[in-house]
């Protein structure tokens, strides 16, 4: 039986992650979860799966969240350092699912306490990927992917012949407005870029796929976890999201992960991994899906692509500025305040105006992030934006 940690048991990730474990209950025993302030999921959650702790991260939340657990036998703990302190609490595996920067700690926690922990969300290894591996190195930590793309080529990818590898595809969906003109995007609103043809995933991360931002940071986070040079990895979109990424060698033979779009699948085989498990996943119906497509991305009119290449090709602080701008644009967009293709256009910006020395900490990256938020969000609204 594995013990298992989720952080950001409530979100999309985590709540998938939980509907799996339920479904083995033999394989698996939940030590804590972890929440923003969602106070009534995480509750419904812990004693679902009787847990034996369960944190928010913002303690005014902390004190309903202790009346709802009250003679549960569930201990209650609420803070930022509450989360980081379940994220060491030594479980065998960590799932590592808050979103943006505000998991960067969580996640140096888990790993540096050792045991496997389950990459969902990409800051970690786009932000303080040098800082992140370094400190797994150091604690013996095991780092699998969750990502379907990158679970895809963990996959297909044979360490041992890592020197045989030719390239590796990354797959994209395209996104909503694949076929959009850029005239067309200017008018774009929340709702149609949330609204993903093929996944279902929260805000941030739809409209990150709509502006193929999300592969943008992918491809920084692939060429972190895998030992190719970033000029051979590339990517292709593939509108039915079906072969989730491929690996090909250097004999001609190229080996791809197939699956539905559902974001069960990769998780599954990490919390099996090196094992397999059952999923509620129907059978993939090759004959129904009928054909498989694939195009050249289009990086004029999806810019994202082009500066998540060139930092990392910079590296140093770039793809945490990256990061850190595309979050605050992202925010920005979803509250109304900017247009969609304003988003591109403020990280571009970030990124001409800042270039802080590389970080050697996870305080200089969080530093890093920090000004670059502060340099981005005064971006929203300026009317200074450079869109093409």
């Amino acid at each position: 039986m594995k013990t298992v940690t989720i952080l950001g048991a409530t979100g999309s990730v985590g709540t998938s992650t939980l509907d799996l474990i339920e479904r083995a209950p033999e394989a698996f025993r939940v030590k804590a979860l972890t929440a923003n302030c969602d106070v009534d999921r995480l509750v419904a959650a812990a004693i679902r799966t009787e847990a034996e702790l369960a944190v928010v991260a913002d303690e005014r939340c902390l004190p309903a969240l202790r009346e709802a657990l009250h003679d549960t036998g569930i201990a209650a703990a609420g803070g930022y350092k509450a989360v980081c302190d379940a994220a060491r609490s030594g479980a065998d595996l960590t799932m590592a699912a808050i979103v943006g920067c505000a998991g960067l700690r969580p996640v140096m926690a888990a790993v540096e306490q050792g045991g496997t922990v389950v990459l969902a969300n990409k800051e970690p290894l786009v932000s303080a990927g040098d800082v992140i591996l370094a400190a797994a190195k150091a604690s013996g930590a095991t780092l699998l992917p969750a990502d379907s793309e990158h679970n895809a080529i963990f996959q297909c990818f044979a360490p041992e012949q890592a020197g045989r590898v030719r390239r590796i595809v990354l797959t994209a969906s395209g996104g909503p407005f694949r076929d959009w003109t850029i005239e067309r995007m200017r008018a774009v609103t929340p709702e149609q870029a949330v609204a993903h043809p093929n996944w279902s995933m929260g805000a941030k991360i739809s409209v990150d796929s709509a502006t193929l931002m999300n592969k943008g940071l992918e491809l920084i986070e692939a060429a972190r976890l895998f030992p190719v040079d970033p000029d051979r990895i590339e990517i292709v979109v593939h509108p039915q999201s079906v072969i989730h990424s491929m690996v090909e060698y250097m004999d001609g033979s190229t080996l791809a992960q197939l699956g539905p779009p559902d974001m069960r699948v990769p998780i599954a085989h990490c919390l099996a991994w090196p094992d397999r498990m059952e999923t509620p996943m129907a059978p993939l119906d090759l004959v129904a899906i009928g054909r498989l497509d694939f195009e050249a991305p289009d990086e004029e009119r999806f810019p994202a692509l082009g500066l998540a290449r060139r930092a990392l090709d910079a590296g140093g602080a770039r793809p945490a500025i990256l990061n850190a701008a595309n979050e605050v644009a992202v925010a920005a967009f979803l509250d109304r305040k900017i247009g969609f293709l304003e988003i591109a256009a403020i990280v571009a910006d970030t990124l001409d105006r800042y270039d802080p020395p590389a970080p050697e900490t996870l305080d200089d990256v969080l530093a890093i992030d920090a000004e670059a938020r502060t340099m981005a969000g005064a971006m929203v609204g300026s009317g200074e934006l450079r869109i093409a």
